[in-house]
């Protein structure tokens, strides 16, 4: 008989820890060795014992599961890993491929999902979220000022709820978004308007009247 995949996962939500385990314990090819509560912990267990895949999540204290995945990789880089996040952002889904990760899975999934991903990667394939081809952002005729510097749709409503006051959590709250993606997206128009602080950003967005 094969001997079960070893599964850790890497979560700081103690519900979801157990719902997961709930899920996993059924499976007798399956058996989970250990949890860790971010990603440092889960670096420190590995170090310990290798697991055959890491069941991780992105937004996590200490060390989140990006950066975790991608120092994983550079040390075992045998070692599967499949994300489990609540976001479902093209950015993300990007980076946590570019930084190694095996596959991609969205927290509501059905449980076969999450077995079919597991014994997926399990086989050396990968597993991402198919993603629509993107349709071209719209401009109004009052935003064309913008399309010289190539602000995109969603930039520019960034850009309004800036004019506005909010935080970056705010905006992300608002825009149902993670703070990593507003966090790139203000980067990004930073970098397309040819500006180096906040300050300058808004003096650039009253000038103009955005």
């Amino acid at each position: 008989m094969n001997q079960p995949l070893k599964l850790i996962i890497a979560d700081d939500h103690v519900l979801f820890i157990e719902g997961l385990r709930s899920l996993i314990q059924e499976e007798k090819d399956l058996l989970i060795t250990a949890v860790a509560n971010n990603g440092k912990e889960l670096l420190d267990i590995i170090h310990r014992e290798i697991p055959d895949i890491v069941l991780m999540d992105i937004n996590m204290p200490v060390l989140d599961g990006i950066e975790a995945t991608r120092y994983l990789k550079q040390a075992y880089k045998e070692v599967k890993i499949v994300i489990l996040s609540t976001y479902n952002e093209d950015h993300l889904i990007e980076k946590a491929k570019q930084n190694g990760a095996n596959g991609y899975l969205l927290k509501n999934s059905s449980k076969e999902d999450l077995l079919h991903t597991i014994r997926l990667v399990a086989q050396g394939q990968s597993s991402f979220p198919y993603r629509s081809p993107r349709i071209p952002d719209l401009f109004s005729e009052n935003d064309s000022f913008l399309k010289q510097f190539n602000i995109t749709g969603r930039e520019l409503e960034i850009i309004k709820y800036i004019k506005e006051g909010h935080t970056n959590q705010q905006i992300a709250d608002k825009l149902f978004l993670s703070i990593y993606t507003v966090e790139t997206h203000r980067k990004n128009i930073m970098r397309k308007l040819n500006l180096t602080n906040p300050a300058q950003l808004m003096k650039f967005i009253i000038e103009n009247n955005l």
